[in-house]
């Protein structure tokens, strides 16, 4: 009996094991005893509810109430204070604004999606829990929605507030394309992630890119380490989410990328790839495209490149166990990076 006992317990802890082996999540920091405080701002329920009547005193309530977002938003997201953009000034463009029958119908349809932000809340709570951790010297942010008209999706602004667009997150069945046709954004490609799913990484986005700053060369390499420090961050603020969420590629797009990260890598290799910076050649390695170059398969997805240097990085972190965060992004040498990493897909 002793023997079955044991038995079926090694087989548990071996089944555990094999689980914990394919999990990248395995390594996940326990920040339960972090504390941090969320609450988002609904800005746009502010701006829809004013009182038209009385506009200039109830718009200078509101900035009052909102001065550094208001600043961006009317300066910069609306151009409302622009007169080149508005040249009847800021108050009449702002009451064609709230009153305009089509941003009326584009408000009601972002509050009846989200009407309550709570679990949003707690999952942005959770995310700066993680953010704490590895950074516990920052500004946890503040959060604020917004409507844009369809112009920016997040932004960060004043001392690392971040602003999230809802009308960029209303799903991939909302008519986005009957906007504006032409425009790539608009692609089914690109509106697939326009949804709730991909709210908290979309939202946390500018961030990241605060924190990791500009590339610091024009190669392949160079990019791709870039690149690929972003996904490694974006990994461990939302360590949960999905690989398809944190690549923002199907899960058909992931599977493929694992099962091919040898011979991506050999492309790269033997095309010479790496260390090239024509732009032309590399473009959809390393930025938004429906499908990877003409040279690569067909089922290769755009940003394969991007893909590459995030396990290059991550690599780089199991063979440097101490190394932190910070010091990760202050490592600017990609050709170092990859060298230290020892990294050599297996075939």
């Amino acid at each position: 009996m002793t023997q079955k006992v044991n038995l079926f317990i090694g087989l548990i802890s071996l089944l555990a094991l094999i689980a914990c082996g394919s999990d990248r999540h395995k390594n996940i920091p326990d920040v339960s005893d972090i504390e941090v405080e969320v609450k988002i701002d609904r800005f746009e329920q502010a701006l829809f509810s004013l009182d038209t009547a009385q506009l200039e005193t109830s718009m200078a309530e509101l900035e009052q109430k909102y001065p550094a977002f208001s600043e961006v938003y009317f300066n910069f997201v609306l151009g409302s204070k622009n007169p080149e953009v508005a040249p009847e000034g800021h108050l009449p463009y702002m009451q064609g604004f709230i009153s305009h029958p089509g941003l009326t119908h584009l408000y009601d349809t972002t509050q009846l999606i989200y009407q309550d932000m709570g679990e949003i809340e707690e999952e942005l709570e959770q995310a700066m829990q993680f953010y704490r951790y590895y950074f516990p010297n920052a500004k946890i942010p503040t959060f604020t929605t917004f409507l844009s008209e369809y112009s920016i999706a997040a932004f960060i602004y004043a001392e690392q507030d971040l602003a999230i667009g809802l009308d960029f997150f209303l799903g991939a069945d909302y008519p986005y394309w009957k906007y504006n046709p032409q425009n790539s954004n608009f692609s089914d490609y690109m509106v697939r992630t326009y949804n709730r799913d991909h709210l908290i990484s979309k939202t946390l986005q500018p961030l990241i890119e605060d924190h990791i700053g500009p590339a610091t060369g024009e190669r392949l390499l160079d990019l791709m380490i870039h690149n690929g420090k972003k996904l490694f961050l974006r990994e461990l603020l939302i360590p949960h989410a999905p690989d398809s969420v944190v690549l923002e590629m199907t899960p058909t797009q992931v599977d493929w990328l694992k099962e091919n990260e040898f011979n991506i890598w050999s492309h790269f290799i033997e095309n010479e790839l790496l260390y090239s910076s024509e732009f032309r050649k590399i473009r959809k390695l390393v930025e938004y495209s429906p499908t990877g170059p003409t040279d690569m398969p067909a089922e290769a997805p755009g940003r394969v490149g991007n893909w590459m240097g995030l396990q290059i990085v991550k690599r780089y972190m199991q063979l440097h166990p101490d190394m932190s965060v910070e010091a990760l992004i202050n490592l600017r040498d990609a050709q170092l990076l990859l060298d230290e990493s020892k990294y050599r897909p297996r075939r």
